[in-house]
């Protein structure tokens, strides 16, 4: 009980301390709101392309055989390439002359292609990449692995037949007819059972959707903002002071951490709420009522973690300076590492793995799927056991600090 009357009590005094300099609550709303939009502003500057170029691919034919032809002119017309990748057939000086523009790779069929296909050798296919994309040229290299699985396919198929129409008695001419059109039915059967290219589709809604990205992330933004700034807010200067005063009469830091969250969650989620409903009216993103529930359980939740977080730096660094340091690189981390500010697109593998364990990043990722991908269910686990995590955390730290300062 005794417990409740002082968290109600310092509640009441962050709202008069609120009251006694609300003059400064207009800066402390604004500043925040111009910051990101220009933030948007770059952002959207740097990551949005002005158009979608296609890969370009070169084949080149050494052989000169029908065989050759038949393979180039069935990969050159195949829809199963994806409009991503557009191949064309090229003499070989025509390649080299367009490979250090145009061009990102081309690939050649060697002298001597159909001798190995039928004869059972092992056959390679060369392929040329352009030393300024070679991001693309990796990826033809996938795709010409591709391509040459299905001609394996087709050219065991094909010496079955070769070595048992040997035993028949034809003549050399008929037997080579059957042998071309047992390569042509196989290898438009290999080509057409599945596709050359594995398509999936990733979306991308910072370039799909910036408005509505940008958006969604500047109020991410705000919001994280608006947190640090009430919860520093209501942060004494002379905190050292206070704490000791305040043992005195039994109360406890916890109970004074515990009070500026809630001071802090309840200002920021008035002022945030307000600011979301306008966005999504202006961008017309057809929302329910339920969505709105879980829009704010995600951002509830989130922000109690970090409101936690920061009390949690608060209790460890005692000093002015260094805990609104501290502070401030938290603020960045979370920013940078939610893909509000990069999308998680963009960052390397490895660091998109353990995304999923930020609460960040998984807040902003269901915020996402709900406001821009109309997803119509929300996983709440992980971001309540990170909160509970953080609040034993914040226990522990607080009971320890009470400690220290006997």
């Amino acid at each position: 009980m005794t417990f409740v009357k002082h968290y109600l009590l310092f509640i009441h005094s962050n709202l008069k301390k609120l009251q006694r300099k609300w003059r400064s609550l207009p800066l402390l709303l604004l500043f925040p709101v111009i910051l990101v939009v220009l933030i948007a502003v770059i952002a959207i500057a740097i990551f949005l392309p002005d158009e979608n170029e296609p890969i370009r691919v070169g084949l080149v034919d050494l052989d000169k055989s029908q065989e050759t032809k038949t393979v180039i002119n069935l990969i050159e017309e195949s829809s199963q390439l994806g409009s991503f990748i557009k191949m064309e057939a090229l003499t070989e000086s025509e390649a080299k002359d367009r490979i250090n523009g145009q061009l990102s790779a081309y690939i050649s069929f060697p002298e001597g292609f159909t001798e190995s296909l039928y004869s059972g050798d092992s056959i390679t296919l060369a392929i040329t990449g352009n030393p300024g994309k070679r991001t693309e040229s990796h990826l033809v290299k996938e795709l010409l692995d591709s391509i040459a699985r299905h001609i394996r396919t087709s050219q065991a198929n094909i010496l079955t037949v070769n070595y048992y129409s040997k035993q028949l008695s034809i003549d050399s001419d008929t037997r080579q007819d059957m042998v071309l059109q047992q390569f042509n039915n196989f290898l438009v059967y290999t080509a057409g059972k599945d596709k050359i290219v594995d398509e999936e589709k990733i979306s991308n809604n910072a370039t799909s959707s910036p408005v509505h990205y940008y958006s969604l992330a500047g109020w991410f933004m705000i919001l994280t903002i608006w947190l640090l700034a009430f919860y520093s807010f209501f942060t004494n200067d002379e905190q050292m002071r206070l704490q000791r005063r305040m043992r005195l009469y039994g109360v406890t830091l916890l109970q004074q951490l515990i009070a500026k969250i809630t001071t802090s969650f309840i200002l920021a989620a008035v002022f945030a709420g307000t600011f979301l409903y306008l966005c999504v009216s202006l961008m017309t993103i057809p929302l329910y009522s339920e969505d709105f529930v879980r829009i704010a359980l995600i951002t509830g939740l989130y922000s109690l973690i970090y409101l936690s977080v920061l009390a949690i730096l608060e209790t460890i660094f005692t000093g002015q300076k260094i805990r609104l340091l501290m502070q401030s690189l938290l603020t960045l981390i979370v920013l940078a590492a939610s893909g509000a500010i990069i999308p998680t697109l963009y960052f390397p593998l490895y660091i998109q793995n353990l995304l999923p364990y930020f609460f960040a990043s998984e807040g902003y990722r269901w915020l996402q799927e709900i406001l821009l991908n109309g997803r119509l269910y929300a996983d709440y686990i992980p971001l309540t056991i990170m909160l509970a995590a953080a609040a034993l955390v914040l226990i522990g730290t607080s009971v320890w600090k009470e400690r220290v300062l006997r």
